[in-house]
């Protein structure tokens, strides 16, 4: 018989043996499936089937310092601050160098209003890991729940900074909010320009930089700002609008044509057909004019007051006073809109001027129904 057939026999049975053994796991692996299994439960938010992997972990292996910091994640998530706290303050005792522990405990304590607590627990994780953008943002928001302004502000700064690309931006508008919040515009404008020149472009710090800008009286420098924002929000039309109101103020009608046009094709809106209309109208295009005053017809909605008011200003500009008057009027009269009195008051002087008196004294009747009510002005 050959070798080659002598071993077959030897094979199988080493085979059939093989089955009939239960495999025997260390604890130390049983522990590690069951630590993997419980972050990959808590990272689908299946909250208490993590606590129940870790709870058995913990029959293995009590000692594992990651299980009180995971348990605690958990249970953060879960918004049981108590619990949570608890589990980091024991986390801490089997691992005190681990900053993330240090700045959890800190975050959480500032929940609970422990605030000088907070703090050491947040100074403590900077000591162990400077950049750690948690315990810096905290930290912030701390300084600023006292009134330190600039402390929240250079704090929430370096947060930006030292936080991941996803974070910076938000980071640095909530800087932005604070000292909008104290009215320190150039500062604002300061610091975002200084954020934009670190390479950060969300729409929102874009737009919040062309805000600020157009409050400096920097046009140009807005529309770019606002033009780079358009370019990153593909669904919103207002910011192309924005640019396209900014470069006619410039005197740039192309340039202004071309962004309300971009704008139409992310939304077909009366208002900016409007807008085109009046562009067209400075370089004494009424034809032109008139046609968008059509498609601004057709698209108006009835429930935007301001786009309504636009179309039936662009009526009067283009000789069509009665048409106007009816959209004010019809607008003016319904209940939600009774108390504006801007409207009450282009409805009666349009009205006045079309010797309409009945509507002259209905408008007017509202303005001082809203003066009553605490307002001021009074009809012409």
């Amino acid at each position: 018989m050959s070798s080659r057939l002598r071993a077959l026999p030897l094979l199988a049975l080493l085979a059939s043996g093989a089955c009939t053994e239960t495999p025997k796991l260390d604890p130390k692996d049983q522990a590690e499936g069951l630590y993997i299994r419980g972050n990959s439960e808590y990272l689908q938010g299946n909250f208490d089937a993590a606590l129940k992997s870790f709870d058995e972990m913990k029959g293995l292996m009590p000692a594992d310092p990651r299980l009180p910091a995971a348990r605690g994640e958990v249970l953060l998530s879960m918004s049981r601050l108590e619990e949570a706290a608890k589990e980091f303050e024991a986390a801490l005792r089997l691992d005190p160098k681990r900053s993330t522990n240090w700045s959890r405990l800190g975050f959480i304590q500032a929940q609970l209003g422990k605030a000088d607590e907070a703090r050491k627990s947040l100074q403590k994780a900077l000591e162990l890991h400077p950049r750690d953008f948690n315990a810096l943002e905290q930290l912030g928001e701390l300084a600023e729940e006292r009134g330190e302004h600039d402390e929240a502000v250079a704090r929430l700064t370096q947060a930006a900074e030292a936080a991941p690309d996803a974070s910076k931006a938000d980071l640095t508008l909530r800087a932005v909010e604070i000292l909008t919040t104290q009215g320190r515009q150039e500062d604002v404008r300061v610091l975002l320009r200084k954020a934009t020149a670190q390479g950060l472009s969300s729409p929102e710090l874009l737009t919040a930089l062309g805000d600020a800008e157009v409050r400096a009286g920097q046009l140009p420098e807005a529309a770019t700002a606002y033009q780079e924002a358009a370019k990153k929000s593909p669904k919103d039309p207002t910011l192309w609008e924005l640019v396209g109101e900014i470069q006619l103020k410039l005197g740039k009608r192309d340039e202004a044509l071309a962004a309300y046009r971009e704008s139409l094709k992310v939304k077909d809106r009366a208002i900016v057909h409007v807008a085109l209309a009046r562009a067209h109208l400075t370089a004494e295009d009424k034809a032109a004019a008139e046609g968008e005053l059509q498609k601004a017809l057709d698209t108006v909605s009835g429930s935007d007051v301001r786009e309504m008011q636009e179309v039936a200003g662009l009526l009067t500009t283009l000789g069509r006073k009665p048409d106007a008057l009816r959209i004010l009027t019809s607008l003016g009269s319904e209940p939600d809109h009774a108390k504006d009195v801007e409207l009450q008051l282009a409805t009666a002087r349009l009205a006045r001027e079309l010797k309409d008196t009945a509507t002259v004294q209905a408008a007017c009747a509202r303005v001082a129904l809203a003066a009553t009510d605490g307002g001021v002005a009074k009809c012409p």
